[in-house]
């Protein structure tokens, strides 16, 4: 993954509750910054990097994420006491999805996705328990006529509480029943299989290594960063055995 500065803050997006922004990197790309000081903080970072990392090592469309640099004093242009306050809580390390100028929200009655992308991502998101792909908020993108997915933070709701964490590997992810595309899913065991094969342990554990040790402290039972990595390791090298419990409760979401 590149790393970069950022040099000039754009906009707030205010669709998000964590409220990102656009801003301008020192490599003179755009991109869409998620702030360390938002929200839930770095596990929400983890989530993005995680996801979005992870999807695209599967054939899943992510935009480029790079880790980027924030400074406090970009805060001084901002007029907005509370997106000043965001930027100076969240100086240091950040990460940036590439911005899609033009892009709009995927909308299920407009765009009719391919059975096999749709399962793909239906099986990816109850994989690693993304609960925030509904009608109400997609988090896709079409841009130049392809789906693009966005916004992974708040997947692995499970590290937000690490208690009984292993035995949640096994989670059937009851959610599923509101993903956006689970209706277009009809091809759920080929997904998997795809998918499996594509998300190796190797894989796994290449992803989690990604992990900056700065986003891996706070009130959690683990001593060291490299225990934390290890523990998400686990816990998705464990979710991808079979049997998928997800899968199975995916299939009979869509059957009722």
């Amino acid at each position: 993954m590149r790393s970069i500065a950022a040099t000039r803050y754009v906009t707030p997006l205010r669709e998000g509750g964590s409220l990102p922004a656009i801003v301008e990197g020192d490599d003179d790309g755009m991109y869409v910054l998620k702030f360390r000081g938002a929200g839930q903080g770095p596990r929400a970072l983890i989530a993005e990097l995680l996801g979005g990392e992870l999807a695209r090592a599967a054939g899943l469309p992510v935009p480029e994420i790079v880790f980027i640099t924030l400074e406090a004093d970009l805060a001084r242009t901002e007029p907005d006491p509370e997106i000043q306050a965001l930027i100076q809580a969240s100086a240091g390390l950040n990460l940036a999805l590439d911005y899609l100028p033009g892009s709009i929200m995927f909308d299920p009655v407009v765009t009719r996705p391919d059975a096999l992308l749709a399962s793909r991502i239906v099986w990816f998101d109850a994989f690693i328990t993304n609960v925030d792909r509904t009608a109400r908020n997609t988090n896709m993108l079409m841009w130049h006529r392809q789906l693009w997915l966005i916004d992974h933070g708040a997947a692995l709701y499970f590290h937000h509480s690490w208690d009984g964490w292993r035995e949640r590997t096994g989670d059937r992810f009851p959610m599923v029943k509101s993903h956006v595309l689970l209706p277009f899913a009809s091809k759920l065991r080929e997904a998997a299989e795809q998918m499996t094969a594509y998300l190796t342990p190797e894989i796994v554990r290449e992803k989690v290594a990604l992990i900056p040790d700065a986003w891996l402290t706070g009130d959690g039972p683990f001593a060291s960063p490299q225990q934390y990595r290890s523990a998400y390791a686990e816990y998705l090298t464990q979710r991808l055995q079979a049997p998928q419990a997800f899968l199975e409760e995916a299939i009979r979401a869509l059957s009722v």
